[in-house]
């Protein structure tokens, strides 16, 4: 595989969105990314420009986002990145930048948390382990290309 992993701290911009695709729950949400850096000549620091990113997670880790983040938080996030491209109603070609979470979390450097595990039934698939039919399947359960 030659996918591009990022792995990105920032601010939840918004409630996180849960709805089903396909029988998966799938849950989608904005985070905001502003580097800092420090000017030793000044002793000052300053803020880059903010990058917005659409994080969207699947199955157990949808839910828990769902029913763990709030607006505002701040989150670190592991995932595949990929870029979007289209055309608007307004003729203005327009990106994003979208990740397929793989893990997300509090960033504890600004705040505390606590976890709660949640309890699996009885042959419930764990999300780390490849579903039955293949390894290959993707969010949904399609075929990967």
């Amino acid at each position: 595989m030659h996918d591009s992993t990022v792995t990105f701290q920032g601010w939840l911009g918004g409630e996180v969105r849960l709805r089903s695709a396909a029988g998966v729950p799938a849950a989608s949400f904005r985070v905001a990314s502003t580097p800092r850096r420090f000017h030793r000549a000044t002793n000052t620091w300053s803020d880059g420009p903010t990058q917005w990113f659409t994080v969207t997670a699947w199955r157990a880790l949808a839910q828990h986002c769902a029913d763990s983040l709030t607006t505002g938080d701040p989150v670190v996030v592991h995932g595949r990145l990929s870029q979007s491209t289209w055309v608007g109603g307004d003729n203005v070609e327009r990106s994003t930048l979208e990740v397929e979470a793989a893990l997300v979390g509090h960033d504890l450097n600004r705040g505390r948390s606590r976890f709660a595990k949640t309890e699996r039934g009885a042959g419930e698939p764990r999300d780390d382990q490849p579903e039955p039919g293949g390894a290959e399947a993707g969010p949904a359960g399609e075929d990967a290309a």
